[in-house]
């Protein structure tokens, strides 16, 4: 067993497999630790979380410490600290879905499941989520199944989804994949390997096409790009400086003049400045 392999707490076979993805990973950027957000959910496909041995093994890999690599798992919530269920069962209850019913089907799930936000059924096969919007606006209320899309849910229709799940039952989304896969196996996803499953069922449904459909049968078309012959002259003098320029440009901020004492000399501003008497 190599001498990194027993830092990061992987047996040498893991760590050897988890170092060849990381490899193709990081051949991605120009910057090596650019690539820290998709390892996480690398490592997070082998253990079903992000465990110590996995940010151990990121620091390792990107060369800075594991305070950095734990400071970015701690901030998103796609990164889960402690062991996650086979699925992940997100309800949104973001405005127009909790308006819809949201909120109903989240306590009808917790109630039925026994767990609240966050929290894993005691067989690992559901971690139960509030979400804050699955950009499914048009088809409210939406739960996901490891993002996975289920449509126009009930509170019936989601704990009998959650049932089938538990069950080992294989469950078909609305749109996108033909089935569901596990919450590891969509983590190497979204590390960025393929599954072979992006081009499977329908992508966008009615509700989404609508507009376009409308706008087709009543000829509407989107305000096009001005000819040549019509495009105004660029302004200058006085007209010129009334308009916002580039970053970098002539009258851009970066070419403002100092106008305080802070600006010039970089000093604190008076802390008393604008308070309340």
């Amino acid at each position: 067993m190599t001498l990194e392999a027993h830092r990061s707490g992987y047996d040498e076979a893991t760590y050897a497999r988890l170092a060849q993805d990381t490899a193709a990973i990081v051949a991605r950027y120009p910057q090596k630790r650019s690539a820290l957000l998709p390892m996480l959910h690398l490592v997070q496909s082998e253990d079903g979380y992000v465990s110590r041995d996995g940010i151990a093994f990121c620091a390792e890999q990107l060369g800075i410490t594991a305070a950095e690599v734990s400071a970015v798992a701690t901030f998103y919530t796609q990164y889960k600290r402690h062991p996650n269920g086979t699925y992940t069962v997100g309800v949104c209850t973001n405005t127009l879905c909790a308006i819809m019913g949201g909120d109903e089907i989240f306590d009808e799930l917790s109630e039925h499941l026994g767990v609240g936000h966050d929290e894993t059924t005691e067989d690992g096969a559901i971690t139960l989520e509030r979400v804050e919007c699955n950009a499914a606006c048009d088809y409210a209320p939406v739960v996901m199944v490891n993002w996975e899309f289920f449509d126009n849910q009930t509170p019936a229709g989601a704990t009998q989804l959650a049932d089938r799940l538990r069950a080992g039952e294989q469950v078909a989304p609305t749109r996108g994949a033909a089935s569901v896969c596990s919450f590891k196996q969509m983590s190497r996803v979204l590390a960025g390997f393929s599954d072979g499953r992006a081009d499977e069922g329908v992508g966008a449904g009615e509700p989404t096409l609508a507009g376009l459909r409308l706008a087709r049968e009543h000829d509407w078309t989107a305000p096009g790009a001005a000819a040549p012959e019509q495009v105004d002259e660029p302004a200058t003098g006085e007209a010129a400086t009334q308009g916002a320029s580039d970053v970098g440009h002539e009258q851009s901020s970066a070419e403002r003049k100092p106008t305080t004492p802070a600006d010039a000399t970089g000093a604190t501003p008076d802390a008393s400045k604008g308070k309340q008497p």
